[in-house]
């Protein structure tokens, strides 16, 4: 177990590990919750099993791409409130980064800081709890070496005042030095500040070269965090999702409902705000909607949300973890729904050609490095 550390850090907050106190879905389900907290799932040949679903905390303290360009305490409350509804309903596995609510961006509050503080005061009412707690080193062109991300892995653990984390992963593959990264991770495994290690935003290429090169080692790649959903796919047609199934690699899936593009609740005349609105603009989502309507037929046949619909479809692909953004706390009671049932064969065949009709949007650049 994660224990409360002090420093010379700028904040010292929280603990980790995941949990095992009663909670509630979004149907208020005993067999929904049963589902959710029992079947968990190992990350790659990693022994660090998780929920089916994670919590991603990239809007937590963001001032540059949500939350409409400010964070106050009533986001902060919205945002502890989006915790413990996860926490509750099951969904005990949380991932941030170091970038997320970076310190550079006018008001904004490090996402890692805010996680540390909601599972500190979670861990007051609730000792017995315990949180899978997923972080990422980002490869600025000025790191260099093995040394870097241990350096970078010890700030990130102050920020969430833990001894520990259970997955650090590789935000993104450098511009250089990718081997000396790679080497990092592996020294976090050996020291005991990591129980597994992951990469995100990483080719089939170098999917396989970081695979090979921790395999030396003894030590297994976990994880690849990619975008990934109904309607950007590029990790199936890159190659990227066989090769993790090839390598017993879990894809954990980032932006799994389209930054809520999936959810129904955009329109061409109701566009999201924000940067946003520059990718999910009307044109696009006047494209999306035969498909988002077909999303919301299915949901109706299981009494589900177009949100659980999309989220189960990534279940339903196998070796696939998504993380979806809560910044409410009826976000998080809402992807609890998205387990303990599945589309059959001929839905997720269905859907997914309809989406293949829709010209997908941006993804993240680097991840073509």
């Amino acid at each position: 177990m994660a224990l409360h550390i002090s420093s010379a850090c700028f904040t010292v907050m929280g603990h980790s590990r995941f949990q095992k106190i009663r909670a509630f879905g979004s149907e208020g389900s005993s067999a929904t919750l049963k589902t959710v907290v029992e079947d968990k799932v190992k990350l790659g040949g990693s022994d660090l099993k998780v929920t089916r679903i994670g919590i991603g905390a990239w809007s937590w303290g963001d001032t540059t791409y949500w939350n409409n360009f400010e964070w106050n305490d009533r986001n902060e409350k919205a945002a502890r409130d989006a915790f413990d509804a996860s926490i509750n309903g099951g969904l005990t596995f949380f991932d941030t980064a170091e970038v997320y609510g970076s310190g550079l961006a006018l008001g904004a509050i490090n996402s890692e800081v805010l996680l540390g503080r909601f599972i500190k005061n979670r861990k007051q009412k609730d000792p017995d709890i315990e949180v899978a707690v997923a972080t990422k080193f980002a490869a600025l062109p000025w790191r260099f070496g093995r040394q870097s991300v241990l350096t970078a892995l010890k700030d990130s653990l102050c920020r969430l005042g833990l001894t520990s984390v259970d997955l650090y992963q590789l935000h993104w593959p450098g511009i250089w030095g990718n081997e000396g990264y790679i080497d990092g991770l592996g020294d976090a495994v050996e020291k005991g500040l990591v129980k597994a290690v992951g990469v995100s935003n990483y080719s089939e290429k170098r999917l396989r070269e970081a695979y090979k090169k921790l395999k030396k080692r003894g030590i297994p790649l976990a994880s690849n965090q990619v975008n990934y959903s109904l309607i950007y796919r590029a990790p199936e047609e890159k190659g990227v999702k066989a090769a993790c199934d090839e390598l017993g690699i879990t894809l954990i899936a980032y932006s799994p409902i389209a930054q809520g593009a999936l959810t129904g609740k955009y329109t061409p005349d109701k566009p999201p705000t924000g940067p946003r609105s520059r990718i999910y603009t009307p044109e696009f989502l006047k494209r999306l909607q035969p498909l988002l309507n077909k999303i919301s037929e299915i949901g109706e046949k299981y009494d589900k949300t177009s949100t659980q619909v999309s989220l189960n479809w990534l279940v339903a692909q196998g070796n696939v973890v998504p993380i979806p953004g809560a910044k409410t706390a009826e976000q998080a009671k809402e992807f609890t729904g998205a387990l303990g049932w599945r589309l059959t064969d001929d839905e997720v065949a269905e859907l997914r050609s309809l989406a293949s009709e829709i010209r997908p949007v941006i993804g993240f650049p680097v991840e073509n490095l």
